[in-house]
């Protein structure tokens, strides 16, 4: 079994309702989350205007390959209502898979780690909270030191 580390992201709608049911989708294809962190909220990154994100980091032990996991968080989002009408634009959900163990790998389809994630404080925070101690296949730092490097100047709020 290989470590999944995803991160859901939502702001449109109910947020909380949408990572609720990604999640419970989630666990009925991978099995129990190993460890989950808080719900984060952060203004929107990339394209600013629009609604705040709410922000959570999963994570899984799985056998399912890396496009494998891709194809079925797709598939997730797809069925959640996700429309993909223009890069970083609002959304109901998002999944995106940050780490499959140690493994790297850049497909046209796929890369991982994911490529921007230590440019994220949105994703380092909620990673922190639960892998600080993980190092990054590619960077050679542990989400610690990548956090407290990390450029992006966006606040993080934990929510309960």
């Amino acid at each position: 079994m290989t470590s999944l580390y995803l991160l859901l992201g939502s702001n449109l709608g109910d947020r909380c309702f949408y990572l609720a049911e990604a999640t419970t989708r989630l666990e009925a294809l991978f099995g129990k989350t190993r460890q989950k962190s808080s719900f984060y909220e952060t203004a929107a990154w990339g394209l600013e205007d629009q609604p705040p994100f709410l922000n959570q980091v999963l994570v899984f032990n799985t056998g399912f390959s890396p496009r494998v996991v891709l194809a079925l968080t797709q598939r997730i989002e797809q069925d959640l209502g996700r429309i993909r009408k223009e890069r970083w634009g609002a959304r109901v959900i998002d999944i995106d898979v940050l780490f499959y163990g140690q493994q790297v790998i850049t497909t046209p389809e796929l890369h991982l780690p994911h490529p921007q994630l230590h440019l994220r404080r949105f994703t380092l925070t909620p990673l922190a909270q639960v892998a600080p101690t993980f190092m990054h296949p590619v960077l050679q730092k542990t989400i610690s030191q990548l956090l407290e490097e990390c450029p992006d100047p966006l606040e993080v709020k934990e929510v309960g």
